[in-house]
């Protein structure tokens, strides 16, 4: 395949990825209105931590032990060899919503489709939670390691990954998901 050829696939496989991704993010968020954004963007948060509550036995004592966690409810990503992601989320403090964020990742490689998952990311110590806080962006893998949660053979969370400073679940329809990772992934706090 000539030069021209190659520039022209990968141009239109971008064009492709990012329309896929634009379908898969497009969601109800309650227009330009803040205060409706935050709702809805609460309301996802709650909706995905009862499902993950309800099919990973000990998440939630997990998730209660955590200094703070960061909900995206709906992470859509999408691709043809070039890819991307995004979606929007709260940091909870306690019972409180302390922020809205948007996580956004890119990647090139052998991947095809679109999907959309629910990422949590918990803070396990006072520090990781202030280092996060007081960024003005933060990407985990240079600014932050995640633990990816381990699930073990009886579906329960292993101890040596409660032990990290910040634990990251990735959950889709079918359930939670293992083996994956997001280094590179870049978090900014929204103007909500």
């Amino acid at each position: 395949m000539n030069q021209a050829k190659r520039h022209f696939v990968l141009a239109a496989s971008s064009l492709a990825a990012l329309s896929l991704l634009s379908a898969c993010t497009t969601t109800s968020s309650g227009g330009g209105d803040p205060e409706a954004q935050r709702k809805a963007i609460d309301a996802g948060a709650d909706s995905a931590l009862a499902r993950l509550y309800s099919q990973q036995r000990g998440s939630k004592e997990l998730v209660e032990s955590a200094r703070g966690v960061l909900v995206f409810p709906s992470f859509g990503s999408a691709g043809f060899i070039v890819g991307g992601g995004s979606g929007r989320g709260v940091l909870r403090v306690g019972d409180k919503s302390d922020g809205y964020f948007r996580m956004t990742e890119a990647s090139v490689g052998l991947l095809a489709g679109a999907q959309s998952q629910a990422v949590f990311l918990l803070f396990m110590t006072d520090n990781a939670l202030n280092r996060f806080r007081n960024s003005s962006g933060w990407t985990i893998g240079a600014d932050a390691n995640v633990s990816m949660l381990t699930v073990g053979a009886n579906a329960q969370i292993t101890s040596q990954t409660a032990q990290q400073e910040v634990i990251g679940f990735v959950m889709t329809n079918s359930g939670l998901m293992g083996n994956i990772s997001l280094n590179g992934n870049r978090v900014t706090r929204l103007g909500l």
